[in-house]
């Protein structure tokens, strides 16, 4: 189900601050999530300044996603970092992601199918991450972060964006630059402030997420486990899982009323492996709503301004894919937008070019999210007993060729990006 969202009114005339601090850059990058902070440092290694904002003081969020895709992990390797991060950051590997069903364990997904020198799914704090790109991006001089600034309002001249206003900690500040590129995730400053509108998918399922304890025998791969149409995915973070739970939409205030106890009493008759921990869940605080939804805008861009990642098209948590495809979104900016800010000139047309390059994909991949989930998740969460995959869809996943779809949809994604060649050595081209 969609519906067309009309956000609100590009922002009126601003009101008048006093500003303490006003800085000139060629680039003003607003939120220092994935797409953010990888497109601050791919701009910022060929020389080009860089400004990125950050609204928190920190990169520490609970329950944001930890999960470094092989597509990523491929355009790292194009600049020299994938390794350097693998050996510096404590990481899990996912090599697979198989479900316990009634006939015994079916592996859908399986990355050793990919040809690529990462087969496998990174799971890290993205807090470690963000730190760790933001990290190589500061080596470079051209490159400033400022945490603790959020954006209200927009820089206008013209009816073209040329920068913004934030609030700082020192007061209020103003970004001037001939692009701005908005990254600030589904929950986007800019897009209302911009007036974009989206078009929204209604979802049928919310999701719940917790962390329990992982011990050292328990396995070593990404879990999912079904039973009497409860669904859990069960993500390794070290000493940790990282807990989602599908919902039904709207069901999460009734069984918050039944209470705590009856979440640890599904986690055991679900997950049994984890019955023995369940007391660390001590209070509702521990547990965090995401509802699920999906949406893109129907124009990405205007005048001085773009729009990517989830401030473009929020993403359902399905398949993991939102990081994945913000980053190659970051990836097809700064191919991009490279030239024109090389030679300071940003053209409107430089900047809707990329919704025309990434548009096709992100609507592809939300098409089949939507489909996993009005057909596979919602019915699942509607029926009793342990699953049961039909065998003729098991062996269709093993035929050589359909058994490399799974992990290339998710792992890699449509229409894959790397960066040109200009962009992958150091220093101005």
């Amino acid at each position: 189900m969609t519906s067309e969202m009309t956000a609100e009114s590009p922002q009126s005339t601003p009101i008048r601050h006093e500003i303490v601090e006003r800085r000139q850059t060629a680039l003003c990058v607003v939120g220092g999530g994935p797409a953010g902070a990888m497109l601050s440092l791919f701009l910022a290694r060929k020389g080009i300044a860089v400004t990125l904002l950050e609204e928190h003081l920190d990169f520490d969020r609970d329950f944001r996603g930890d999960t470094i895709h092989p597509m990523t992990l491929a355009v790292l390797d194009q600049i020299g970092l994938a390794r350097k991060m693998l050996q510096a950051l404590p990481h899990s590997e996912a090599h697979s992601a198989s479900i316990e069903t009634a006939d015994g364990p079916f592996t859908p997904i399986n990355f050793s199918h990919l040809h690529t020198p990462f087969p496998f799914v990174a799971l890290l704090p993205q807090k470690d991450f963000l730190r760790f790109i933001t990290d190589e991006a500061a080596r470079y001089p051209n490159f400033t972060l400022l945490m603790g600034a959020r954006v209200e309002e927009l820089a206008l001249e013209d009816g073209v964006v040329c920068g913004v206003r934030y609030r700082g900690q020192q007061g209020w500040g103003e970004v001037r630059a001939p692009a701005t590129v908005g990254c600030d995730g589904r929950f986007s400053r800019l897009r209302r402030l911009g007036g974009f509108s989206a078009i929204t998918t209604s979802a049928p399922i919310d999701v719940l997420w917790f962390r329990l304890p992982r011990r050292a025998d328990d396995p070593p791969e990404a879990l999912v486990r079904f039973l009497n149409g409860r669904f859990f995915i069960l993500l390794d973070r070290g000493d940790q899982w990282q807990i989602a739970y599908a919902i039904p939409k709207g069901e999460y205030k009734k069984l918050r009323a039944q209470g705590l106890e009856t979440l640890r009493q599904i986690i055991a008759e679900t997950a049994p492996e984890m019955a023995d921990r369940t007391h660390v869940l001590e209070n509702w605080r521990q547990v965090s709503l995401l509802s699920v939804a999906a949406d893109r805008l129907t124009r990405w861009s205007r005048p001085g301004l773009l729009l990517i990642g989830d401030a473009a098209h929020t993403m359902s948590p399905v398949g993991g894919v939102g990081i994945n495809y913000a980053i190659q979104d970051a990836v097809v900016t700064a191919n991009t937008l490279y030239e024109p800010l090389r030679l300071g000139r940003v053209t409107a047309d430089d900047l809707a070019r990329v919704q025309r390059e990434r548009e096709s994909p992100t609507r592809l991949i939300q098409a089949i999210q939507s489909q996993i989930q009005e057909r596979a998740l919602a019915p699942l969460l509607n029926t009793s007993g342990p699953l049961r995959v039909p065998g003729w869809l098991q062996m269709t996943l093993r035929l050589p060729g359909v058994n490399g779809l799974p992990p290339y949809v998710m792992g890699i994604g449509f229409r894959p990006a790397k960066l040109r060649p200009e962009l992958i050595a150091e220093g101005p081209g």
